[in-house]
């Protein structure tokens, strides 16, 4: 067993640590499909948040049988900005690679990229990533279009 000694600031911290990591693995899957042992470890230092003296952050929800962020927690500013920040950077970083991927494959043909040594392949995609890049830094989705 590990023993923690954490000041009251440093718990909360540990909570919106927790909290957000947990929404990165567990967001994205539905009731029932999260990933447990995730799960498990955010129960357990939630369950200690009214040792901390945070109980107005967590509570326990007694027909769950379990504890959950109170209102207050998941309306901070601060967590809710760190997720946004969090989501935008995704956004972008996902939109120019997946783009850049799907161009530089169509010129050069997936059996050749999977023959490609790793250098080759990111000397040969860094152009089509950078195009995206340019394009999304200056003129955001704006000529984003679907052909019909």
């Amino acid at each position: 067993m590990v023993e923690i000694k954490l000041t009251k600031k440093e718990y909360g911290d540990l909570l919106d640590l927790v909290y957000l990591g947990e929404w990165m693995i567990n967001g994205i899957r539905l009731h029932g499909e999260e990933i447990q042992k995730y799960e498990n470890i955010l129960q357990h230092i939630y369950s200690h948040a009214g040792d901390a003296g945070l109980k107005n952050l967590i509570e326990f929800i007694e027909e769950h049988n379990e504890f959950s962020p109170t209102k207050e927690f998941e309306e901070d500013p601060e967590i809710n900005q760190y997720m946004d920040e969090y989501d935008d950077e995704n956004f972008w970083d996902e939109l120019v690679d997946r783009l850049a991927r799907r161009d530089f494959i169509k010129e050069y043909g997936e059996d050749a990229v999977k023959k490609m040594s790793w250098d080759e392949r990111i000397e040969k995609e860094h152009p089509f990533i950078e195009k995206y890049e340019e394009e999304f830094e200056e003129d955001g989705i704006e000529n984003l279009k679907i052909e019909e």
